[in-house]
């Protein structure tokens, strides 16, 4: 099997995902994308470092996708959505908060405590808040596409989609990125 960049990140993420860093070999890594060690550093020369650094990147691309999937999954949803933010302050404050509780809290959540666990684990560094890293991965992954959209009403073609999540998931591992 000749490697490909991408298909080593999808073969050795299990790999990381049960031993962790430390413990992945750059041996195990090889064997589980089917390839010598040497051919693993000639696409990778930073070794298991640089692997690791495309295994994260590729996992928060494919998070990114699966959120901004759900505008067109859902696509009642986020025009609703749309009218609840432009009718804010006719709307009363509990529908608001279970609106809030509803979907955009548990997802908020989740995330938070995903990326806190990833900052443990010392593949980030966010800065003693993963709440606000959160946030901030969700606007710069999905703020462009839903002004562009509006509300997912006016859907962006692929490739410009997938530009505009792949250009956040970039801006977030700058500004959180160990090291």
């Amino acid at each position: 099997m000749a490697l490909r960049p991408r298909s080593c990140c999808q073969y050795s993420g299990p790999v990381f995902g049960r031993e962790g860093y430390a413990r992945a070999s750059v041996d195990a890594l090889a064997a589980a994308s089917g390839v010598s060690t040497r051919t693993l550093y000639n696409h990778f020369p930073g070794g298991k470092a640089l692997l690791f650094q495309a295994v994260v990147e590729r996992d928060l691309v494919s998070l990114a996708r699966g959120l901004i999937r759900l505008m067109a999954d859902y696509a009642y949803h986020f025009p609703l959505v749309r009218h609840i933010h432009a009718e804010a302050d006719h709307v009363p404050p509990e529908v608001l908060t279970a609106c809030h509780e509803a979907g955009p809290a548990p997802v908020g959540r989740a995330l938070t405590e995903a990326l806190a666990r990833l900052e443990e684990a010392g593949l980030l560094d966010l800065h003693g808040d993963a709440a606000l890293a959160a946030g901030h991965f969700m606007a710069l992954i999905s703020h462009t596409i839903v002004q562009f959209t509006h509300y997912g009403v006016l859907p962006l073609p692929a490739t410009e989609q997938d530009r505009l999540i792949t250009g956040g998931v970039s801006a977030f591992l700058r500004a959180y990125r160990t090291g």
